[in-house]
């Protein structure tokens, strides 16, 4: 979808920062999908963006709010509000990591440090 001054009240317009701090508006209905996104992104990679080309759609994830999104979550899903803009990250990565890995990581460390936390009598 083109980019225009002011957002239409049935589309999500998001901003996309890239690694490097390159942004670029892009404008999806709700419905659109993650990887949906990302191969329409590719298809359409702004010139300004060319040393950060990457060599497939699929390698291209969006993080929103600290968090990978799965290719198959659409934007309606994520309860983003249409007519305005919402900022994500395009990252290239190969795969996601798993599911609550730092999480896990986080509770085995405190539990450890907790247990040293006793006061001998």
């Amino acid at each position: 979808m083109a980019r225009t001054g002011s957002v239409p009240p049935d589309v999500i317009n998001l901003r996309l920062i890239l690694v490097s701090g390159k942004t670029r508006d892009f404008q999806f209905r709700p419905s659109q999908s993650a990887g949906e996104i990302a191969q329409y992104v590719y298809d359409n990679w702004p010139q300004d963006w060319t040393h950060e080309t990457v060599s497939s759609a699929e390698i291209l994830r969006l993080i929103y709010q600290g968090r990978f999104l799965h290719g198959n979550v659409t934007l309606g899903a994520l309860g983003l509000p249409t007519g305005k803009t919402t900022v994500m990250h395009l990252v290239p990565r190969e795969s996601l990591p798993e599911p609550n890995s730092q999480d896990d990581e986080k509770k085995k460390k405190s539990r450890a440090s907790s247990c040293c936390s006793c006061s001998l009598q």
